[in-house]
């Protein structure tokens, strides 16, 4: 009972926020209302709350009108419905959200043209469009497919200047710093061969000219999309002038059918999944924190495993039953259960500092005061979280090896072969599904933390990926992001608290997926496996 407790109570939990996160995606209807003086107020319902006659303030009891006043006093009606109403506009209004009764608001309609925009900055608008202008020209514009139109013809403009960059910045100011380090060299060494200088200098002006002559090109794109403007009109009446280079995506929400929902939402998804975060992690995509969430735990796994399998083989096949291996033993049980906290401050002093340091005054002492290694990095992350879960795995890996019968091994012998021939050609094959367990849960946890990682490497924005197509095209001593704590940054760090939520549940659900995921991969291979080793007549429980 108590099992089935514990599952019903996780798969509700999963389900909870596997249903708030979904819905962050899907295109909410925009509704508009007026009060009595014929004030609109334009936005989508956020929450909806029931308020009782006793939590009113006297100021608001006295704004009530004198008929529903009298009910409430009369306990008629108990409670009064406020709105919670996501207005957007967050530039302009100051907020995304306002809280209204409503009793002060007419019945809540739907227009059709109600358009929402999503913002690089800002927020969504919501409002209305007036114009599409260009070059200072004005166009008239009615229909959601001239605006994709205009989003389509922006999105290429932009995927332009990302090729130049990668094309001829990048390599460009790659190579400046290369010419840079090798003049400081020569420099340093007091080298009289002026023509190595003469053409380290003639190709840094080569290089600086080109990457002048590109930057130019960017910048005549960048000025084409920011002249394209959307002109829009605000609830208020108010008309504002939106650059396209600010826009991601508009659509007309109540003019949608299921389908065109549906697709909204799987695009919505993918772009959650492949875009980069924005406004403090509070809107935008986690691309970046999958990406650094999936090489960290690689990482941590090619370090790990051969460790502990070692460590596991030694302690069971090779190490006496004395005082000293019974300590082992007890110390990396206890290790198991040390705070993950500790093992950050361990790897920021051992790992950053220690051999960090010495790397780069090994090294890369040319850019130094500035350090290389000698900083929090993806390779120092995988490191302490190597040595977090590396208990876990030695103390799985043993009991795994245990569970295999003493007659294989006498049987090896037997035919002749030696103690390491047995061990690392019958047993530790055999041992396989055990080895994969311990990668299961050395996954399962190391993805999952985000304390050690703040010290060790993990920040709240990274520029860079850890891996792109410079040389040595794998950064190790790149800082990047991680599910776990973009999580916590949006939840708890972030200054528009209540528009992340819905953030916050999507990124979790999709932390859970990755590591859900994962785990069925080593899951698949451990079964695969035990199913080779039954022919050799052991029960699946031993191995």
């Amino acid at each position: 009972m108590a099992v089935t407790i514990s599952i019903l109570s996780m798969l509700t939990v999963l389900l909870f926020i596997g249903w708030k996160g979904m819905s962050h995606f899907w295109p909410q209807t925009v509704y508009e209302w007026k009060n009595d003086s014929e004030q609109p107020l334009i936005g989508q319902i956020y929450q909806t709350q029931q308020v009782p006659w006793s939590q009113l303030s006297i100021t608001q009891r006295q704004a009530i009108p004198s008929t529903l006043r009298s009910e409430l006093e009369t306990q008629t009606l108990p409670e009064l419905e406020r709105l919670v109403i996501k207005v957007g506009n967050r530039d302009i209004y100051g907020g995304d959200f306002v809280s209204e009764f409503s009793h002060d608001w007419s019945q809540p309609v739907a227009e059709p043209d109600l358009l929402v925009v999503e913002r690089r900055r800002g927020g969504q608008f919501f409002g209305r469009v007036v114009a599409f202008e260009d070059q200072g020209e004005k166009h008239p514009i009615s229909s959601a497919k001239e605006i994709k139109e205009l989003l389509a013809l922006t999105q290429g403009e932009r995927d332009k200047i990302e090729s130049i960059v990668d094309a001829q910045v990048e390599p460009a100011s790659d190579g400046l710093r290369r010419a840079d380090q090798a003049l400081r060299r020569l420099q340093a060494d007091n080298s009289t061969d002026k023509q190595r200088i003469s053409q380290l200098v003639s190709t840094k002006d080569q290089l600086n000219a080109n990457r002048t002559q590109a930057e130019l090109q960017i910048e005549e794109i960048r000025q084409q999309i920011e002249q394209r403007m959307l002109v829009v009109k605000d609830m208020n009446g108010d008309v504002h002038s939106i650059s396209f280079s600010l826009i991601l995506d508009a659509w007309y929400p109540n003019q949608m059918t299921l389908l065109d929902k549906v697709g909204h939402w799987f695009h919505q998804g993918a772009l959650f999944l492949y875009d980069e975060p924005r406004e403090s992690n509070s809107e935008g995509g986690v691309f970046p924190a999958i990406f650094g969430t999936i090489l960290l735990v690689l990482l941590m796994s090619v370090a790990v495993m051969p460790l502990g399998v070692l460590a596991g083989l030694y302690l069971h096949e090779y190490a006496q039953n004395n005082w000293l291996t019974r300590l082992i033993r007890i110390t990396v049980q206890n290790l198991a259960g040390v705070p993950s906290i500790v093992y950050g401050v361990f790897g920021l002093g051992f790992f950053v500092y220690t051999l960090g340091g010495s790397i780069d005054d090994l090294f890369y002492s040319d850019n130094l005061p500035a350090p290389t290694f000698g900083t929090p990095g993806l390779l120092w992350a995988s490191l302490t979280l190597a040595m977090l879960t590396l208990p876990v795995v030695v103390v799985t890996i043993e009991d795994g090896l245990s569970r295999i019968p003493k007659s294989v091994r006498d049987g090896a012998f037997a035919l002749g072969a030696t103690k390491s021939e047995t061990i690392f050609r019958v047993v530790l094959p055999m041992a396989l599904p055990a080895v994969l367990t311990a990668l299961i849960l050395a996954v399962a946890r190391a993805a999952g933390e985000v304390a050690p990682l703040m010290l060790v490497g993990v920040v709240k924005l990274a520029p860079n990926l850890p891996i792109d197509g410079q040389f040595p095209y794998i950064h190790l001593e790149r800082k990047f992001m991680h599910l776990g704590f973009h999580i916590y940054d949006a939840g708890f760090q972030t200054t528009n608290l209540e528009s992340a939520k819905s953030l916050v549940y999507a990124t979790s659900m999709l932390l859970v997926t990755v590591i859900i995921g994962l785990n069925l991969i080593a899951i698949r291979i451990r079964n695969s496996l035990r199913n080779s080793y039954r022919n050799l007549g052991f029960d699946e429980h031993v191995l």
